[in-house]
């Protein structure tokens, strides 16, 4: 099947299709003599379980291994298992920040009148820097919120989302 029926088959886009060939997560397509990407099922079963672990937030080199496990049938599902848990506490790590993450901003917004007044409680928070209601936060030299460990918030928060 060609890509837009590949694409359509597996619940991926065309694009992603491309991309996930591109870094290894399918084997090259074939190829039509015009040039064409030519898809088989079991490429069509590769990017379905591509996308239920994208789904499950699954980072590409995690499926990358989850792929070559399934696909291997004397493989010990002990390294499975230690894959799963290692990236739901991973998610659970992330959660836990972004959970206090809010709790700082609630906190700062109970602070703030929220009326005509130009004075506001969230913004001296956020511009003092030194030590922010987020709790074990510091602003960093580029201005970005910062861990205790040098990890941007905001960039774990971004990575969390993905």
């Amino acid at each position: 099947m060609n890509i837009g029926q590949a694409a359509k088959a597996s619940g991926v886009s065309a694009k992603m299709l491309r991309y996930y060939e591109s870094v290894g997560l399918l084997p090259a397509a074939g190829r039509t003599e015009a040039g064409y990407r030519v898809y088989s099922e079991q490429d069509i079963g590769t990017l379905r379980f591509v996308r239920r672990a994208r789904d499950l937030g699954l980072p590409l080199d995690s499926i990358k291994r989850l792929i070559g496990l399934w696909q291997d049938e004397d493989r010990a599902s002990a390294d499975v298992k230690r894959i799963a848990t290692e990236h739901a506490a991973e998610m659970r790590a992330k959660v836990a920040e972004m959970t206090r993450m809010c709790e700082a901003l609630e906190r700062m917004a109970d602070a703030c009148h929220g009326d005509d007044r130009p004075e506001c409680p969230i913004l001296d928070e956020i511009a003092e820097g030194d030590h922010c209601a987020a709790g074990g936060h510091d602003a960093g030299q580029d201005g970005s919120l910062r861990q205790a460990n040098g990890k941007s918030t905001i960039s774990s928060f971004q990575g969390a989302m993905s």
